[in-house]
């Protein structure tokens, strides 16, 4: 049996259900690592395999999820051991009968910038499961809900193991994961780094899962994946709502919708299979149209799709910039991120990024720069050098899909550069010149952009991700070269049907009035073509052009984005001129904006003349509700909540050096308890309340995870704590929360407590005698507040 054969059969392709589920059903106590089991109960994971498979399973995930170093720690057991012994178990059970696939689960804590856990390391922990995993027949990434997280664990199996791979991210009904990624990022981004099927498992039940398998299978090529729940956990008793009838009638409606991949998560077992194979019979996967051969680029939180003119922000570029160019030469990134969130701020659709100067190691620089914009900026990215060794390492921690600038006509250009493009799933904009320098007619540019897109395309680079750059050259010294460059720019888009990009600000070096001439060049070019123009989005002129383009050409539909831009100006109240770079950001902006060096640099100028504790009132804490409030609203995402509260400390280290300095004591205002449950090695949830928290100016005794009920318990009593926070991911775990709850309560002058975490419900609080529940940070903070003041 042959991976290939089985996806390329017209009957869908069965995976198997959950493993935890029926390990639970056989007796697994709670907080237990089931990973373990394939070491100390390899018959017990054999005789689970081998009922999968004979229920139907054509594909059995190996008892691995959690199989990592970080989680494997204190065991006893290595990652060798442990997963060497689930695959030969998997395999033994499987026989002729089923392939095995190596499973990897996410590590449980969070990656940068939104924690501490570097891509590097995360990559390394990833590499080593896989290598652990020879003899699978493939690999499945699953559960991820960080896809920066996910195409760590995907370049690890595929750099280490000539595995196929399977990923699976969790989403909810809003169309996003936990971090706040979209599906077409998602497709796009591990489509690109060369996943082999892509899809959903966990989270939804099959039937609110139909939206998401039509919007993927609208956005990729590969075959769609849907591996979902039994429906939703009962608060009672913990069993999903979901029989096998139910489950396999609405998993129908998922290859209705395109998913040719499908089996069962937490609360399926192999009578939930058997039913599914026999609901599907010979049922035939929805045809799938092809998506369409639209570009984009993309970060997690922010999908640009390439249908109509997007703008490049021209302002990283130490070309003629004294502060930047210092900057880059003392590593200052603060200011680097600076000038992307005030381009950003001016509607920027996507950022260039360059670093190249002399005397900076752009191969350093270059994904340090990456980093730092990602942290609080969600355009995606557009990596402008000519160096393969520094565009590698900033495409390898590059969160997202990004765009390439650039090759040219060399070959040897090309053959340096394409390749690093084609591994990363990257867009490249091509130059049309070679050796013999800038070409002078349309002509010669137009024979260059064609064998540079022939080459791309033999290295595997779909023609929607190869942009050509028909040059702006500066009329002051070659006048005929603008209309030479129109028409270039025409033949590229009409008859190549290749997005087109210019720098348009070229076009008026050394002549007076740039700004004037730079806009007339630049509705010259849009209307010949251009859909990508690099500019400067801070200079209003330009961006009014744009907008102006966009209501005549018919993209702007209904004029509605033309009226909301001018609208405000006809009333005499919006901007007339763009703020100078470097000014008009006050503190509240700062931290929303997830600034920490600006927010800093201000909460000290404001130290000089108000009182700490009001700095905290009335600055930082509405501050920190108004980036709540755009959570709540989905408006902001987890990354940016989270550099919010980044930003938040670097004004709480101001006010608290302020207050030293004038021997007050320090701003706090009470103190609670956090800790994810026995059994659990999963932090991520409790990490962001702690930090949200800790900057509203609570003090948070942090008990880690994996924490037993008596420590919880023990803590709280010797530290007189008045509220304790418990986190849990696993609903294995939920039997320790419930008996942490119930010590809690137990002692002579009991804290308030309250419970949180992916598979916790107000249900579930309410049962197991929590008195308050938490969906999210925002709400612990309310709860502090109310508690504790």
């Amino acid at each position: 049996m042959r991976l290939e054969d089985l996806l390329r059969a017209d009957r869908p392709l069965i995976l198997d259900g959950a493993m935890g589920t029926v390990l639970q059903q056989r007796g697994l106590p709670p907080g237990g690592t089931p990973e373990l089991l394939a070491v100390e109960r390899p018959e017990l994971i054999r005789e689970i395999h081998r009922e999968y498979v004979e229920a139907g399973s054509r594909i059995v995930y190996t008892d691995t999820f959690g199989a990592n170093a970080r989680k494997l720690a204190g065991t006893g057991r290595s990652v060798r051991e442990v997963i060497g012994a689930a695959v030969r178990a998997a395999r033994e059970a499987a026989g002729e009968d089923a392939l095995v696939a190596l499973d990897i689960g996410p590590l449980g804590e969070l990656l940068e910038p939104l924690g501490t856990l570097t891509f590097e390391r995360a990559w390394e922990l990833f590499r080593e499961m896989a290598e652990a995993g020879a003899g699978a027949d493939l690999a499945v990434i699953e559960t991820m809900t960080d896809l920066y997280e996910a195409k760590a664990a995907l370049l690890a199996v595929k750099e280490s193991t000539d595995l196929p791979v399977f990923v699976t991210m969790s989403f909810d009904e809003g169309g996003r994961t936990f971090t706040g990624c979209t599906v077409p990022s998602m497709a796009h981004t591990l489509e690109g780094l060369g996943a082999d099927a892509v899809g959903f498992n966990c989270s939804l039940g099959p039937d609110r899962l139909v939206p998401l398998v039509e919007a993927l299978c609208a956005e990729t090529r590969l075959p769609v994946i849907a591996k979902p729940n039994a429906g939703l956990p009962d608060p009672v008793d913990g069993h999903y709502d979901m029989d096998p009838e139910a489950f396999a009638e609405a998993v129908r409606a998922c290859v209705d919708a395109g998913a040719s991949i499908v089996g069962g998560c937490c609360g399926t077992s192999p009578a939930y299979i058997r039913r599914l194979r026999e609901v599907l019979g010979d049922h035939r996967p929805a045809p799938r149209r092809a998506p369409a051969s639209v570009g984009c680029v993309c970060t997690p939180t922010r999908y640009v799709r390439l249908d109509g003119v997007r703008t490049i922000g021209e302002r990283i570029n130490p070309t003629g910039k004294k502060r930047l160019q210092q900057a880059l030469l003392e590593g200052d990134l603060d200011h680097v991120l600076d000038l992307a969130v005030r381009q950003e701020d001016a509607g920027a659709d996507l950022l260039d990024v360059n670093v190249g100067y002399p005397g900076v190691d752009e191969v350093s620089m270059l994904p340090r720069a990456v980093k730092k914009i990602q942290s609080a900026v969600s355009l995606p990215l557009q990596l402008d050098s000519s160096d393969p060794a520094a565009l590698e390492a900033a495409l390898r921690v590059y969160d997202g899909k990004a765009a390439v600038n650039s090759v040219n006509g060399e070959r040897e250009v090309l053959d340096r550069i394409l390749p690093v493009v084609r591994k990363y799933g990257a867009a490249v904009v091509g130059l049309t010149l070679d050796r013999g320098g800038v070409p002078k007619t349309a002509a010669e540019r137009i024979a260059i952009a064609e064998r540079i897109l022939e080459a791309a395309l033999s290295y595997g680079i779909p023609r929607e991700d190869v942009w050509i750059d028909c040059l702006a050259m500066t009329i002051s010294a070659q006048q005929e070269q603008a209309a030479e460059t129109l028409k270039a720019v025409r033949y590229v888009r009409e008859e190549l049907g290749l997005q087109t990009v210019l720098g348009v600000s070229n076009i008026s070096f050394g002549l007076p009035e740039r700004p004037l001439l730079a806009r007339t060049f630049l509705i010259q070019a849009l209307q010949a073509g251009l859909t990508l123009p690099i500019l400067d989005p801070n200079r209003q002129e330009m961006m009014d052009a744009v907008a102006a383009h966009r209501a005549l050409s018919g993209e702007d539909a209904g004029c509605r984005a033309y009226v909301e831009r001018f609208a405000p100006r006809a009333k005499g109240s919006g901007p007339t001129s763009p703020a100078p770079s470097g000014t008009g950001m006050d503190l509240e902006d700062a931290v929303v904006r997830g600034m920490k060096a600006e927010a800093g640099r201000l909460a000290a100028e404001a130290l000089r003349t108000e009182d700490p504790l009001s700095v905290v009132e009335e600055r930082l804490i509405p501050a920190l509700d108004r980036a709540g409030a755009g959570y709540e609203a989905g408006t902001l995402f987890l990354p940016q909540l989270l550099s919010a509260a980044q930003a938040a400390q670097a004004v709480f280290e101001e006010v608290r050096a302020a207050v030293a300095e004038r021997g007050g004591a320090p701003v706090r205002k009470g103190k609670l308890i956090v800790a994810t449950v026995q059994g659990d090695i999963h932090d991520i949830g409790k990490n962001i309340a702690k930090t949200v928290l800790e900057n509203y100016g609570y003090e948070v005794l942090d008990l880690g995870r994996d924490v037993p009920p008596e420590t919880v318990a023990e803590q709280a009593a010797a530290h007189g704590i008045r509220l304790v926070g418990l986190s849990a991911l696993m609903t294995t775990t939920l039997p320790a929360m419930e008996e942490t709850v119930r010590r809690l309560r137990a002692l002579p002058d009991p804290p308030v407590t309250y419970v949180a975490g992916a598979v916790v419900t107000p249900e579930h609080a309410a049962r197991m005698g929590a008195d308050r529940y938490a969906k999210d940070a925002k709400a612990s903070v309310e709860i502090a507040r109310e508690v504790l003041g």
